[in-house]
């Protein structure tokens, strides 16, 4: 059984929630005890002592319950609960030939009560277990859902100085070269970390705002270099589409730190088509004559791998090609 479907039965299951939800115990045990003391009640044809046999089936009940199945079978003693039953039945059928619990007309009847005996630990056994499976899935499901979201925030925390750190260095750059320049790229920088801190911190955003981001970013970056240019492509219906904040900046950073040449014009287009209940993101950019000692890639990109397998874990497809003068990431997203 998966998560999803754990989940799912939890909540849309009366039963369920009423056999595991702690604010139902006393239902439970109140239901169970009617219902002990009314099957007794309308046997006294049958039982000549029917309030002895009402405590004997709860006594048993929660000594089992609460008692022998916690000490004995959830620490793995299962010879040690067997032979607790054992011990139970042979108690029962020493105290049948002195005490008989059923009335004379119809005789002893050891191996009746024998039954019961066993049909009731039984049900109290596996009522204990089922509740313990179904809460040991609830605080599975609990921690994992935490550890995705610790590291998902982790993985967008080091994205994110990472990039504010490239660009504190250009406008350190800029500001002795060009003074206007670094003048506009501190205002668009401004701008760029507003998103970061107060949108980037939702659990989703606008596909239009991010994609706002991203044409800031590559504003700024043109700003520094002469020899770059971008496109930003948007078709389809992109309006009300949302997403995690911050998934492209990884591609488009790379892309952007990639392809500096000075012996050419360089660039970066991205794409962006929302059809068919699917985002589809293009992003290629122009590779220089002469590659640096850089690997492409880095921990923007190994980031964001990680964090499309904890959103997107089987609705997302990342495809990369590594040309001779272009450079070309391809994600396809399931909305």
């Amino acid at each position: 059984m998966n998560d999803f479907t754990h989940q799912q039965l939890i909540k849309e299951n009366v039963l369920f929630r009423f056999l595991i939800s702690p604010d139902r115990r006393i239902f439970r045990h109140v239901l169970f005890i009617v219902s002990i003391g009314t099957v007794l009640y309308n046997s006294n044809s049958v039982i000549a002592s029917p309030v002895t046999i009402f405590l004997y089936f709860i006594i048993l009940f929660y000594v089992n319950m609460y008692l022998l199945v916690p000490k004995l079978l959830f620490r793995n003693k299962n010879i040690e609960y067997c032979l607790s039953v054992i011990g139970i039945l042979f108690i029962v059928a020493v105290c049948g030939h002195f005490f008989n619990p059923f009335s004379k007309d119809n005789g002893l009847n050891i191996p009746l009560f024998s039954f019961l005996t066993v049909l009731l630990l039984a049900a109290s056994s596996s009522i204990k277990l089922f509740q313990k499976g179904m809460m040991d899935k609830q605080l599975i499901y609990e921690l994992e859902q935490s550890k995705t979201y610790v590291e998902l925030e982790q993985l967008k925390n080091q994205i994110n100085p990472h990039f504010l750190f490239n660009m504190l260095n250009n406008a350190n750059v800029l500001t002795k070269k060009d003074p206007d320049k670094a003048s506009q790229v501190l205002v668009k920088l401004s701008d760029l970390l507003r998103y970061q801190l107060y949108d980037s911190a939702r659990e989703k955003v606008l596909l239009t705002s991010d994609i706002h981001f991203l044409e800031d970013f590559l504003n700024l970056e043109k700003v520094r270099r002469d020899s770059f240019d971008f496109l930003i492509s948007k078709e389809g219906d992109l309006s009300g589409v949302q997403i995690p904040p911050l998934l492209f900046i990884p591609f488009v950073e790379n892309a952007v730190k990639h392809n500096n040449d000075a012996t050419k014009s360089s660039y970066v287009n991205l794409y962006f088509d929302v059809r068919n209940n699917e985002l589809f993101f293009k992003c290629i950019n122009s590779k220089p004559v002469l590659k640096s000692g850089n690997s492409t890639g880095g921990l923007g990109l190994t980031n964001v791998r990680r964090r499309l397998e904890l959103l997107f874990p089987a609705t997302h497809s990342l495809s990369i090609e590594d040309g001779s003068e272009t450079y070309c990431v391809t994600l396809t997203i399931k909305l």
